[in-house]
């Protein structure tokens, strides 16, 4: 299987490949678009029990790299241990 391009996304492995995939996402532009917050809660049911939270914070941290263009993306935000102190709706916009 070809490597989708939710593995530029830094933290962002075959498992959370996986997982953004089974929400149906297939590219960074939809991925933009997206919720984090949702993410995790729909990701939470599908799997039928809560998941750990770290998975909530990769799913801010490449939400925030498909939203920001490459010349404003903060290193530190690239990490997802970030947004675990972090929303993406406290941010300010790029």
């Amino acid at each position: 299987m070809a490597l989708s391009e939710f593995r530029q996304i830094p933290g962002v492995g075959s498992d959370m490949e996986a997982h953004l995939m089974s929400l149906g996402l297939t590219n960074l532009a939809e991925l933009a678009k997206e919720n984090p917050e949702e993410l995790y809660t729909r990701d939470c049911l599908q799997f039928g029990q809560p998941l750990d939270k770290c998975i909530l914070y990769v799913f801010r941290c490449a939400v925030y790299y498909a939203r920001t263009p490459e010349e404003h993306r903060d290193p530190e935000k690239l990490k997802w241990p970030y947004w675990k102190d972090h929303r993406l709706d406290e941010e300010e916009p790029a």
